[in-house]
């Protein structure tokens, strides 16, 4: 009898093993529960086109490019003949005593570049590179460019069309402009409609794009620069990394806009200026094959050097890096535009236009140097991060770790700024009231907790879905919308240029349209 017991027990305990092995974990239900309608969603924003067996052509990826050629051509060319405007405007030349907003020019731009600005810019470019070839960095800079236009007028509606509310505090970006913009075109409807659906989606790419994937990753960086599986963050215990970035976020963002800006203002300007200078001295120490990159470049961008594609290859991979690194009509980054202290909004056109550049052109470009003037790009990897760090370990040994704390600093800095997306969007469809502000803060920390121990995987393809989904409605109104905008331009480049001017105001623009 008794070894009948110890027999059973036995049994019972193995199959309660085996049951316990197969069970999926609860992030791997989440996981499979989210599948279906993230790969629906996925499959509708992203679907693609076959240029040909070896690649194809995402279509969100032509709506986003064919707003920023045409806002390029219908506001002729502002993306360059309005870049000193645009930095006049950050250093202050044209700052307004006592106008409403929370927010300087340059705070309201370091805002929004943190919101863009890494992960993207580090691993993205690398796996571009190491598909399309040197010359997709050609490409990628002429996506930045031409992005700067699409930036330009988002960002000028969405300071335009915001809200000014009694504490002081504003609340601005698509949701706005597109209710209260196309209402005055006589589409209120249509315009309620878009903005609603932009709302979800925006709040939807902030809990995963904007929070979950970079608390992974940073998470990730964190674990291998400190011990591996043998880290004190390692083996099940990656919560305790995610539970500490929430109590710093949440220290961060419950003083809204303004706390962010204060952090942005910093992270940003320094990590930006550390990768660039570190960038410069891999590519100065590899100075003798900087003519030869530069060639390779030209070259793989006309003649065509992707491992699949060719030319075609090298341009839809330089293109879709430099579109998806800047998000420029996307429409997220005129939420953080929107709090600029200014009464002329399209002086924050003309900031938000540097921010593909610096994005783009600068970061992203100086990436692609590196990887290009090491040659690592010929290493067949599938992990941008690492490519990244052997380019620069070259020259620098150390430089892993630095790219493992940029990777968490830009992570932070993007958590941030989405978490204020997300919160503008939320409130809009939940009111701008303490309860729906808390809840919202709330619900953003504990996913931070979540996204740095989940495997994610399907939830990243939904959230990644919703994000570029903003760029329907968003583009929509803006199409609809950029008359205005070019007329504001307009006005404010003849005041520029006047020679008897009054401090800027809408006042003293309109006179000067009066006299001219």
């Amino acid at each position: 009898m008794k070894k009948t017991i110890i027999s059973l027990a036995a049994c019972f305990t193995a199959s309660s093993s085996l049951l316990a092995q197969a069970q999926p974990s609860v992030d791997e239900q989440i996981d499979m529960a989210v599948g279906p309608t993230a790969q629906l969603l996925s499959d509708i924003i992203f679907y693609e086109l076959r240029v040909n067996d070896d690649i194809s052509l995402p279509l969100i990826l032509i709506w986003l490019l064919i707003g920023a050629l045409f806002f390029t051509f219908y506001l002729g060319f502002i993306n360059i003949r309005g870049f000193k405007y645009s930095l006049d405007i950050v250093r202050g030349k044209y700052n307004q005593a006592d106008a409403p907003g929370e927010v300087s020019h340059f705070q309201a731009l370091s805002a929004a570049l943190s919101g863009t600005v890494g992960l993207g810019n580090i691993a993205g470019v690398a796996i571009a590179i190491s598909i399309g070839g040197p010359g997709a960095t050609f490409w990628m800079i002429m996506a930045g460019l031409l992005g700067m236009s699409s930036k330009f007028v988002e960002c000028t509606l969405g300071v335009k069309y915001r809200d000014t509310h009694a504490d002081g505090t504003v609340s601005g970006g698509p949701m706005h402009y597109l209710s209260k913009g196309l209402g005055e075109l006589g589409f209120s409807k249509t315009g309620r409609f878009l903005a609603v659906f932009f709302a979800l989606m925006c709040i939807g790419g902030s809990f995963g794009a904007g929070n979950m994937f970079q608390i992974n990753q940073a998470t990730q960086q964190f674990i291998a620069v400190t011990g591996g599986s043998d880290s004190m963050v390692g083996g099940g215990n990656a919560w305790i990394f995610g539970l500490v970035m929430a109590v710093l976020v949440a220290l961060v963002i419950i003083g809204g806009m303004k706390s962010i800006a204060k952090v942005t203002e910093k992270i940003v300007p320094l990590m930006c200026g550390i990768y660039v200078l570190a960038s410069l001295v891999v590519i100065a120490t590899h100075f003798t094959q900087l003519p030869a990159a530069l060639v390779a470049i030209l070259e793989g961008a006309f003649t065509g050097s992707a491992v699949g594609g060719g030319i075609v290859g090298s341009m839809i991979q330089g293109l879709r890096r430099g579109v998806f690194s800047n998000e420029a009509g996307i429409g997220s980054a005129s939420i953080a535009h929107s709090a600029v202290k200014t009464r002329v909004p399209v002086t924050e056109g003309f900031v938000a236009s540097l921010e593909p550049f610096v994005d783009t052109v600068v970061v992203c470009t100086m990436t692609a140097l590196v990887i290009v003037v090491t040659g690592t790009y010929t290493i067949d990897s599938g992990d941008g991060i690492a490519l990244t760090s052997a380019s620069f370990a070259t020259v620098i040994s150390w430089f892993p770790l630095v790219l493992a704390a940029a990777v968490i600093l830009f992570a932070f800095s993007t958590m941030i700024t989405w978490s204020y997306y997300g919160l503008k969007s939320w409130t809009y469809l939940f009111g701008n009231n303490r309860t729906a502000d808390v809840s919202f803060k709330v619900i953003f920390c504990a996913f931070v907790v979540l996204g740095a121990s989940m495997q994610l995987g399907n939830v990243i393809a939904f959230s990644d879905a919703m994000l570029f989904a903003m760029a329907i409605p968003n583009l929509i109104g803006l199409y609809l919308l950029a008359p205005g905008v070019k007329r504001d331009m307009n006005d404010f480049l003849s005041y520029a240029r006047s020679e008897d001017k009054q401090p800027l105001s809408e006042e003293a623009i309109e006179e000067n349209r009066v006299k001219v």
